[in-house]
């Protein structure tokens, strides 16, 4: 069950990715991003508030603001990525942000790179070049698109310092406080700049917006549900199902074809964050052995 619920909370990420692109190129990045942060803090804030909270303080309430801060700007550069990118280019590049955080983890929780992730970043990176390479090579290839793969890159590198940050969280506050002031410090930074770049979207948008509100939310507690059941390296490849499900939902809503290049670049990037991991699956073949 833990498996399913997982695949199950990527598919709904990425029909979320699908439903923004959409509000994105209607509405605006701005405004899109801005109101599915606001949308998502208004959905889960009760169920935290309803729980017997305690209002952070220091070092906590620190990381809270931090991760908002680092969430907002992600997000507006990943939406802007996608009105520029086909989803599922979009998907496999971020993919190597786990590679990119072993290096966070390293200048920042003092934990040691060993030889297998720098192979690991090297691979890594040649499926990154293969998909670039591929985008470069089409007709379409215009400003827009480099603007938007530039802006990928830039949401990448904020991810997986994200993920150290969120590493931190974890360790000092609950599921419930974190989604809620993710979402509500994301969309009060944002809402910093509404003066200038807010506009209203029409009814139809705001109904969109609202679905990926909830898609958001919903998502996330199953993943936390799910790992907080089964073993992280367990999971950890279901994550690479948002390749597929982002090839989906693409072809659905935007009619966008998956290229030969990006296929073979997301191979080497799933390859190399199982590169990157040989003391999970070290573990895991211990696990598997009788004889253990």
């Amino acid at each position: 069950m833990p498996f399913l619920v997982a695949l199950a909370g990527v598919g709904l990420l990425s029909l979320m990715d699908a439903l923004m692109k959409n509000a994105a190129l209607v509405a605006g990045v701005y405004s899109a991003s801005l109101l599915r942060s606001l949308f998502a803090a208004v959905v889960v804030a009760p169920f935290w508030l309803g729980g017997g909270f305690t209002w952070p303080r220091g070092r906590i309430l620190r990381l809270h603001i931090e991760r908002g801060i680092v969430s907002a700007v992600m997000a507006l550069s990943f939406f802007y990525a996608l009105t520029k990118l086909p989803i599922a280019e979009a998907i496999a590049i971020s993919f190597v942000a786990p590679l990119l955080a072993l290096y966070f983890a390293h200048l920042l929780l003092g934990e040691s790179i060993s030889r297998s992730a720098i192979w690991a970043s090297l691979v890594g990176l040649a499926g990154t070049l293969v998909i670039v390479s591929g985008r470069l090579g089409h007709s379409d290839f215009d400003e827009g698109a480099a603007l938007g793969l530039a802006s990928l890159f830039f949401s990448a590198v904020l991810y997986a310092y994200n993920f150290v940050v969120m590493r931190r969280q974890s360790q000092l506050a609950g599921p419930l406080e974190v989604a809620t002031f993710h979402s509500g410090v994301g969309g009060l930074v944002q809402l910093l700049a509404a003066p200038f770049f807010f506009a209203m979207p029409a009814m139809p948008e705001l109904g969109t917006i609202g679905m990926a509100a909830i898609l958001t939310v919903t998502a996330s507690m199953m993943l936390a549900w799910a790992y907080a059941r089964a073993q992280a390296q367990v999971l950890v490849p279901v994550e690479y199902t948002g390749f597929l499900w982002a090839a989906l939902f693409g072809w659905m809503f935007f009619q966008e074809v998956v290229t030969g290049p990006t296929i073979i670049g997301v191979v080497l990037i799933v390859v190399a964050c199982w590169i990157a991991a040989p003391k999970a699956r070290r573990k895991r073949k211990a696990l598997s052995d009788p004889a253990s």
